[in-house]
This record gives structure tokens, sequence and C-alpha cells, in this order.
């Protein structure tokens, strides 16, 4: 699938990664936000599931936007 189907899937509380990547059990997921860190609201984010079983803050390189691996993961 693409980005865009991707993101959709994002936003349904559904995880995501790209065939592409070698690190073993990466993937995608939506952060809901609503709470309070430091007296300021929290927003939703994306954060990916890192192959050290750590949460880490994602951010989108253009060869991810335009890539065709995107899957859904269970």
């Amino acid at each position: 699938m693409n980005f865009g189907q991707a993101i959709e899937l994002l936003k349904d509380r559904k995880r995501v990664a790209r065939a592409g990547w070698n690190g073993k059990g990466m993937y995608l997921g939506l952060c809901e936000g609503g709470g309070w860190r430091d007296s300021h609201r929290t927003q939703d984010f994306i954060y990916m599931k890192t192959a050290n079983d750590t949460i880490v803050p994602w951010l989108a390189s253009q060869t991810d936007m335009l890539a065709e691996d995107w899957e859904r993961v269970q």
C-alpha cells in the first residue's frame, strides 16, 4: 500500500510498517494525545516501536512517503 493508505490505517489505530525495514519487529503506531506533560496538553503523534523494543517519535522521510511497500502489522 502507499503512504496515504498507511496514514489512514494509523488514524484507525492500526499499526503499519514498511516491508523494506530490516529491523525485526519495527512498526509505527499512533499515540493518542489528550494528556498533560509539563503543564502542556499533548497531541496525537506517530511513534515507532524500534528493534530494541523502545518507543520513539517518528518523522517520515521522502523515501517513506513515496514508498509503495507499506503493510498493516497485526
